[in-house]
């Protein structure tokens, strides 16, 4: 089969306004960026609109290192939703330069279902991730400049919260010094990188409504803390009007096309692993207005972005899906159940039941949030058709439907089943209203420990002394009615990414918390993880070109 490059030069792109027209969006509308992308601006947005949208959340069971498939999966049934005569839409997230040169490659779907132009979607796209860490830097430049310029009249901070950000992967630079040598270049601090999609910047253009919200947000993000516990926002250095500046295109989504010139948001991008995982309420509520069906997606597996996608970004938002959809495939479910890695391509249909708890876990977690849930098999070509079977009568067994996806290899007709059944669960079964897994005024403690028990299956919780100090500073401050974004690895339910499978009361350790106060939301950092990754040992770097003009290798 051809590379997904290869495909998505020979799509035929549609003019964007011709993108745009298809859903009753008018050409003087649009902010072009070239022929093929635009910004739309988010004042277009209609609430009478949004209410009647059937918004679909598309998650996945526990993923291995290669994925599940969940951004294919979107675009495929947003592909077999226009097949079948819907008005179709997507809001998706953009990717980060961190995992195109790292592990993944690109991450604008795969194969027959992408979104295009797929180059510049995952390279420097319309300058939206260098607005976000133009903006966050700029904060460390002003708040340095600040405890510099004011240090004569007495003022100090006790201590200093706010890193720097870039959207690379490099681990030199998780913790560093700043302002070393004579006194004119700044006072010596410690510091440090978070990669651009953990920046709280990204996480606010995510969750704010509009302008007003994203002056609010930003004036309310905590930057330090006083000598006498108070604390200093960005409020007080009376920047937050030009940090709006910086921000103020890429707070209008993008919108670009799918392989079969199906529009799409592609607006934002956290990471669910280190952030909440989700595409801009913006991004959403625009596709909402103009779409019948509108599919989004969350990060990684579904105690991840799923949580995060009900518990902050619709308990924020006031968004409610109608179904959503749970990603599974054969390595993945064989991972999950005792296959070595080597051979979870090869059939195996004793691992593949056993892998059937990590699946069932994750539908009772969705179904916790009220949710109806569709399973879709995500086929890949050596998958068999012994092997769908034994996934389809599973899923009749525990009272879900299911239905496969194709749309890597077909495009949007290996998707039609998956739509099929997707709109007839939304017109017989939807949803019911959303049900969190702990309420607001739960202490931050609480929160934490509701979803690391419920829906990770922990034991014992465990607070380290750091996070046990901060919490402390969260409840003096006031912040501790925000909702609670765990920070953890992906691979596992646990906070060991060698936990495969579903393991059982397990002792899950949190050991330190962020405060997003702009962002409205409190970051637990559990074991290991890290809010700037590194680089593997052979980057996919390495494999990224230009040939004849063309850039090769994204894929």
């Amino acid at each position: 089969m051809k590379t997904d490059i290869e495909i998505a030069h020979e799509a035929k792109l549609l003019p964007i306004k011709d993108v745009a027209a298809q859903i009753g969006i008018s050409e003087d509308t649009l902010e072009p960026y070239g022929k093929y992308i635009a910004k739309i601006p988010y004042t277009t947005i209609d609430e009478e609109r949004v209410k009647k949208s059937n918004l679909i959340l598309v998650t996945a069971i526990t993923p291995t290192k290669a994925g599940i498939g969940k951004t294919t999966v979107s675009i495929g049934l947003a592909l077999g939703l226009a097949k079948i005569g819907k008005k179709a839409v997507l809001a998706l997230r953009e990717p980060s330069l961190g995992p195109c040169f790292g592990m993944k490659g690109g991450a604008a779907g795969g194969g027959y279902a992408q979104v295009l132009p797929m180059e510049k979607i995952n390279l420097h796209f319309t300058g939206d991730f260098h607005a976000i860490t133009a903006a966050h830097n700029m904060i460390s430049a002003l708040l340095d400049n600040y405890i510099y310029q004011h240090q004569s009249e007495g003022f100090s901070l006790k201590t200093v919260l706010w890193k720097r950000t870039m959207d690379v992967n490099d681990r030199n630079l998780r913790n560093i010094v700043t302002g070393i040598g004579p006194r004119t270049n700044g006072v010596t601090m410690e510091s440090g990188f978070d990669i651009t999609p953990a920046s709280e910047i990204m996480a606010i253009l995510c969750l704010a409504k509009d302008m007003d919200d994203l002056r609010r947000r930003i004036d309310n993000i905590l930057l330090g803390i006083r000598h006498d516990g108070t604390a200093f926002t960005v409020r007080d250095m009376g920047v937050s009007g030009g940090i709006c500046a910086l921000l103020m295109e890429a707070l209008n989504p993008n919108l670009v096309q799918t392989t079969e010139n199906t529009p799409a948001f592609v607006h934002g991008g956290p990471f669910a692993n280190i952030a909440h995982g989700c595409n801009t309420v913006i991004a959403t509520r625009t596709a909402m207005t103009f779409g019948d069906y509108v599919i989004t997606e969350a990060g990684f597996g579904a105690d991840l972005g799923a949580e995060k996608f009900f518990d902050i970004k619709c308990r924020m938002s006031g968004l409610n899906p109608k179904l959503t959809v749970v990603v599974a495939t054969t390595q993945g479910l064989k991972m999950h159940g005792g296959v070595a890695l080597d051979d979870i391509k090869k059939p195996n249909a004793d691992g593949l039941r056993k892998g059937f708890k990590n699946l069932d876990k994750h539908v009772r977690n969705m179904q916790s949030f009220g949710q109806t849930v569709v399973v879709c098999f995500n086929r890949y070509a050596f998958d068999t058709d012994e092997e769908m079977e034994i996934v389809r009568q599973h899923c009749k067994e525990i009272g879900v439907a299911f239905a496969e996806n194709n749309a890597f290899m077909e495009g949007g007709t290996g998707a039609v089943e998956l739509a099929n059944v997707v709109v007839e669960q939304i017109a017989n079964s939807p949803s019911e209203p959303v049900q969190f897994q702990y309420n607001d005024d739960d202490d931050v403690k609480t929160k934490v420990e509701k979803v690391a028990r419920q829906i990770y299956g922990a034991g014992n919780v465990v607070f380290q002394s750091a996070a046990l100090t901060k919490l402390k500073m969260i409840e003096s401050l006031g912040y501790a009615d925000f909702p609670v974004c765990i920070a953890k690895t992906q691979y596992s339910f646990s906070d060991d990414a060698t936990k495969y499978g579903v393991p059982e009361n397990f002792e899950f350790t949190i050991r330190d918390f962020v405060i997003s106060a702009g962002a409205e939301m409190i970051v637990a950092i559990a074991g290991d993880i890290m809010r700037m990754p590194g680089l593997p040992k052979v980057p996919q770097a390495q494999k990224i070109d230009v040939v004849n003009g063309e850039i090769t290798g994204l894929s």
